[in-house]
């Protein structure tokens, strides 16, 4: 795991009279899923090559875990960070083994390790090793080969992982399914990844740092529930429509509300149905709890104990400015 840090990054293509990247500074801490937001041509994905320098950067630096990328060795570099980009690009002619193989065969990994670890991450993208090991690209559906894209960035055990527009070009019942596989893999790994995509829904889906682009620049960074509770310009308000009250409970957290659990016992309830809700459910889930059940409170549980009581005067507070 590595943290990677911006510091005046500025990139002004030939020919151009606008850089594509102005000044951006930012720093996306070890272990986060930072996502970069935008419009076409707002400079998302400038920034994301810049990393592991497929984009050469005019002025500035960036550091991965303290280094700046200048210093590195521009292929070792590229060999240690994983990279998905929509097109996939696996090498037709070779097996979803080999494809996944291909980074630690130039690292010169033993071929029982290279083996053990095809395997480990196929299964890990839910893809049976035993199927799926021998087939080729043109052997699979477009979401099985993404996944075989995920595994192939994976497969050197990177600290970062860039991920340019993974799913765009599957469809919506596939791509939910890959963006809940990304989820428990970045969970599992604790990799730094940067992805970008201009799809609101699933940048609020998956971001703990949520980045919106504009013009080259950075507009507000901070995680999804801050973005949306306090939108800093009239352009961050639209493009995540943060008047809608039912957006911003999908991404604020039960325990985003709530105070640290009280010592003692939770106050008592006369009512036996209410339901109960883990810290971690979204408020949107607690507001259809008590929808559905009648009432108007829920039973907060940590650890599998109740620790207090969310009521409905818990949700509106919620939506205040």
């Amino acid at each position: 795991m590595a943290e990677v840090r911006f510091r005046d990054v500025r990139v002004v293509y030939p020919g151009s009279t606008r850089p594509a990247v102005d000044g951006i500074t930012l720093e996306v801490p070890s272990g986060t899923l930072a996502v970069l937001l935008g419009p076409s041509g707002c400079g998302k994905t400038t920034l994301l090559r810049t990393v592991n320098r497929l984009q050469p950067i005019d002025a500035g630096s960036i550091a991965i875990g303290g280094r700046d990328v200048a210093t590195l060795d521009p292929i070792a570099l590229r060999r240690s960070i994983g990279y998905v980009i929509q097109a996939v690009g696996l090498f037709p002619h070779l097996t979803v083994g080999e494809n996944v193989a291909v980074v630690p065969r130039l690292l010169g990994w033993a071929r029982e390790r290279i083996r053990a670890r095809v395997d480990a991450l196929l299964a890990q993208v839910s893809l049976d090793p035993q199927t799926y090991r021998s087939r080729y690209p043109s052997q699979l559906s477009g979401g099985q080969q993404q996944r075989v894209g995920i595994a192939r960035a994976l497969a050197a055990e990177p600290g970062i992982l860039l991920m340019d527009e993974p799913f765009g070009a599957v469809d919506a019942i596939v791509r939910a399914s890959l963006q809940e596989e990304t989820t428990a893999l970045q969970l599992r790994l604790g990799s730094t990844i940067l992805f970008v995509t201009h799809d609101v829904e699933e940048a609020l889906k998956l971001a703990h740092l949520l980045v919106v682009m504009r013009d080259g620049r950075i507009e507000q960074a901070g995680t999804p529930a801050e973005l949306l509770a306090h939108p800093r310009t009239p352009f961050v308000a639209e493009l995540l429509d943060a008047r809608d009250a039912l957006r911003r409970l999908s991404v604020m957290t039960i325990g985003d509300l709530i105070a640290a659990p009280p010592d003692g016992e939770p106050p008592p309830l006369d009512e036996a149905d209410v339901p109960r809700l883990d810290a971690g459910a979204s408020l949107r889930e607690a507001l259809g709890a008590m929808l559905t059940s009648g009432g108007r409170r829920v039973r907060v549980m940590r650890g599998g104990r109740d620790v207090t009581v969310l009521d409905l005067d818990d949700l509106r507070r919620a939506l205040r400015p």
